[in-house]
């Protein structure tokens, strides 16, 4: 089948790992937004969390299509990379990376380490196995009660810094690959990538910073 054929090439994996990082970075956008809610207080944010929960349909369609593309996402990465590894099997004498960048060269480790974190924070605040006073639909006390600890605070931040790396090489990247490579776009296209990385990883943090130092909550 073509489809098949398409995907089992390089070109076809790449692509279908810059479609699905588009709905993932599209979801991070969107879950950041909602995040910032918190800082409107409690009804705000529980009451925006109970409104999604209205429309089951919706919510359970999104979480299945989220859970596809990371699926699709990692999968294809981790065959992008036995890829490369069998087309050199011995490594460089010795790599001088200057062109890359530090999120260009830690994109595999810091995808895994991201996947990790999914997982947790879908267990800590979605069904709240790992959350020892989790309260299901009070979005607001399961923030401060979670991010009042200052490990699981760390843990976050930790993953945000993470997540900054990922998303400024990923969108970087995945503009390039379908097709956005003239030589005039390329500087836009780092600076995009950086501020839209910025941007999101400071708003995931700011949740936690804020609950940590006193600011929200009025520790």
């Amino acid at each position: 089948m073509q489809l098949g054929r398409f995907y089992r090439s390089t070109i076809g994996k790449k692509i279908v790992m810059a479609l699905t990082g588009l709905i993932l970075v599209g979801f991070v956008i969107a879950h950041m937004t909602g995040n910032l809610l918190v800082f409107s207080g409690a009804e705000a944010i529980n009451g925006y969390a109970a409104k999604l929960r209205t429309i089951p349909a919706a919510l359970w369609g999104l979480r299945a299509v989220l859970l596809v593309a990371v699926i699709l996402h990692v999968v294809a990465a981790t065959q992008l990379t036995r890829q490369m590894r069998r087309a050199r099997p011995v490594g460089y004498h010795s790599r001088d990376p200057q062109v890359s960048t530090w999120g260009a060269r830690t994109i595999r480790i810091g995808g895994y380490l991201l996947l990790a974190f999914i997982i947790y924070h879908v267990l800590h605040f979605t069904t709240g196995d790992v959350h020892p006073s989790f309260v299901h639909g009070d979005v607001y006390g399961n923030l401060m009660r979670a991010f009042s600890s200052p490990l699981i605070a760390t843990i976050y931040l930790v993953a945000m810094l993470a997540l900054a790396l990922h998303l400024y090489h990923g969108v970087a990247s995945v503009v390039q690959t379908l097709g956005v490579t003239h030589a005039a776009l390329s500087p836009r296209r780092k600076a995009l990538a950086m501020l839209l990385a910025l941007a999101v990883s400071i708003g995931f943090a700011l949740v936690p910073l804020a609950i940590i130092t006193g600011w929200l909550g009025g520790r």
